[in-house]
């Protein structure tokens, strides 16, 4: 894994850009640790940080390649499983390799099939081919958006990096939010092609970019498409075990130290025990030093994972190592700044998730370089309470926002009410989810109940899944860890979605198919588990620090967020004058201000609301 950088200026010489070319590729050192290279030509510069995983000794980047008189360069983010299939497709085509590594792979095919390239790649990615002889830039991101790549366009070209902050080390461009990019902040609602910064957008997943003097062009090459599903159920389970366990073979490919991130439940214990298949596997996991004596069950969570976790690793012999946090850490000052320098936006959902996934990483990375995950199994076989729940099936908007969810995704409570109203959240909300039911593909003849379980499963795959590969991507890299998502295989992906409900859910529980498909590999314990979320933290004295926090805030009169307050409720909030208003304040309102406040203060960001 990698972070890559560029910029394209027609009417800028080369030596005028490339001290921000340099400063571009500095932000990007956490993303790649092991080497770093820049390329410039009389229109285009590019740079690179390379986290090395396939083939370290070469594959040094920007890497130049020419074919049949035709130059092009690369800077390359991510990972290609099919590399070496597509390697000997191209070797009989005539090229000739230098290197061992993926990405002169898709350097050349880029030289052999232009764009079409993109659709030939199995894995994660996102990278950008500056075409010589066209003066043509290529932005290519991969079909579920596992790797990021934000660009922003400009009078004479194009600003573009795998983070905003890459971009944004152009000092000329203003760190300006309107009220679009501020709604994107305040709710759990994640819009494609959105970067919350005014003038900055990211590529969607799927999709992409090419930048020449006649200006911007943007064409997808993926997209979910409803497809009839003719397959029987037995076929059906053993169709995502055959995916699922060739994907994970694929994934297990590298040149340095390679483990599993295991939580004990069904997603990553399946994706351990396939890699265990392969040979001797590493495995990982995170929770509290104190959950095993001081742990309380509640709704969301009703026991800790530490079980379940050691009968998986001793079931498949995984060398295991259990990550333990100290909740204090989660406030250390030092912790949360990195958070922030690593999402280049206030980390306002998922609380405290945020700074124990960067604490849990870089302990992973202590020992290995690379590591595989769990994540989108549940959105692609339908793991969560909203997709049992009528009520949230029933309502015109985002499932994971209706009753019964959007509780764990809320924050918005100390915010004053006329800028609320001014923003209006729920329109803005209404307005993205009728863009994503209008996406949705529509199998002719399909019943009523299957077109709305499409729907919802298409929601989840393309707005709340990235949510979740955000965080990962970015906490994960913010300690030069690679983590690979095998439920995210556009292969697996297309045949689940195209799976009926029915078959989905035949035994009436969450994740019907995925547990049939690998049941035989996993202790009857896990089989049976029912799902439970990530570990948060139940020390009381982690909220006693938030609010201190936001009682800070309250006094320093300069703080940014301050304007944007209820200061009534601010106060109550923090402890003060609690006897004026008597409503409870969740995490979620404390996290968000915190953060907020801190990412308008070190990003100096401009409002125009």
């Amino acid at each position: 894994m990698c972070g890559i950088v560029g910029t394209v200026d027609y009417d800028v010489p080369p030596e005028q850009r490339r001290e921000l070319l340099r400063a571009m590729t500095d932000t990007m050192a956490c993303r790649g640790p092991d080497a770093e290279g820049l390329w410039s030509g009389p229109s285009a510069g590019l740079g690179h940080r390379r986290l090395a995983v396939i083939d370290p000794e070469h594959g040094q980047q920007p890497m130049t390649a020419r074919h049949e008189g035709r130059g092009a360069v690369i800077t390359f983010s991510g990972e290609v499983y099919n590399f070496r299939e597509l390697r000997a497709e191209l070797a009989a085509h005539g090229h000739r390799f230098r290197t061992a590594c993926d990405t002169e792979v898709v350097l050349r095919g880029y030289l052999q099939w232009g764009a079409g390239v993109a659709e030939r790649l199995n894995g994660m990615f996102a990278f950008a081919v500056w075409d010589e002889h066209a003066e043509e830039l290529l932005l290519v991101r991969d079909r579920m958006g596992v790797k990021p790549l934000y660009y922003w366009p400009t009078a004479s070209g194009v600003r573009f990096g795998s983070e905003p902050k890459a971009v944004l080390a152009d000092r000329a461009l203003p760190r300006r939010v309107g009220a679009e990019g501020l709604c994107e902040v305040l709710d759990m609602v994640k819009t494609p092609g959105a970067a919350v910064f005014s003038g900055l957008a990211e590529v969607r997943p799927g999709q992409l970019v090419v930048v020449g003097r006649g200006g911007v062009r943007r064409r997808t090459y993926w997209r979910l498409e409803a497809r009839e599903h003719a397959d029987d159920l037995p076929t059906t389970i053993g169709t995502v075990r055959e995916l699922l366990a060739d994907t994970v073979s694929r994934q297990l490919v590298s040149d340095v130290p390679l483990g599993t991130l295991l939580s004990g439940g069904l997603d990553s214990s399946a994706v351990t025990a396939l890699a265990a298949r392969g040979g001797p596997v590493r495995s990982f996991s995170v929770d509290f030093r104190d959950a095993a004596d001081a742990f309380v069950s509640d709704a969301v969570r009703r026991e800790t994972d530490a079980p379940y976790v050691r009968e998986l690793a001793r079931h498949v012999g995984a060398d295991h190592r259990e990550v333990l946090l100290d909740a204090p850490e989660l406030s250390d000052p030092a912790v949360r700044s990195a958070v922030l320098r690593a999402t280049d936006l206030p980390p306002a959902y998922w609380g405290d998730m945020w700074p124990s996934l960067y604490l849990f990483f870089r302990a992973v990375r202590e020992d290995v370089t690379v590591a595989l995950s769990g994540e989108a199994a549940d959105e692609l076989f339908g793991g969560y309470r909203w997709f049992r729940n009528p009520l949230a099936l029933r309502a015109a908007t985002f499932p994971w926002l209706t009753a019964g969810s959007a509780r764990y995704f809320g924050g918005n409570a100390l915010f004053r009410r006329d800028l609320l109203d001014k923003l209006d959240l729920d329109g803005h909300r209404a307005a993205r989810y009728a863009e994503a039911i209008a996406e949705v593909p529509v199998l002719a003849g399909e019943p009523e109940p299957d077109r709305r379980m499409r729907e919802v499963s298409y929601l989840n795959l393309t707005r709340f899944v990235q949510t979740l590969l955000d965080r990962k991507d970015r906490m994960s890299m913010a300690v030069g860890l690679e983590v690979r998502v095998p439920f995210c295989d556009h292969r697996l992906v297309e045949y689940v979605f195209n799976t009926p409900w029915a078959m989905k859910s035949f035994d009436g529980r969450e994740k019907s198919l995925l547990r049939a498909a690998v049941a035989d590999l996993l202790p009857r314990s896990v089989v049976e588990r029912v799902k439970t979320p990530y570990p948060a933290t139940q020390d009381p004295g982690y909220e006693a620090v938030l609010r201190a926090g936001l009682a800070g805030v309250l006094d320093d009169r300069d703080a940014p967020v301050r304007p944007l307050l209820d200061l009534d409720l601010a106060r109550a909030a923090a402890g003060r004058d609690a006897g004026a208003v008597s409503r409870p304040y969740d995490r979620g309102s404390l996290e968000l201000v915190l953060g907020l406040n801190s990412w308008l203060a070190e990003y100096e960001v401009t409002l125009d609301l």
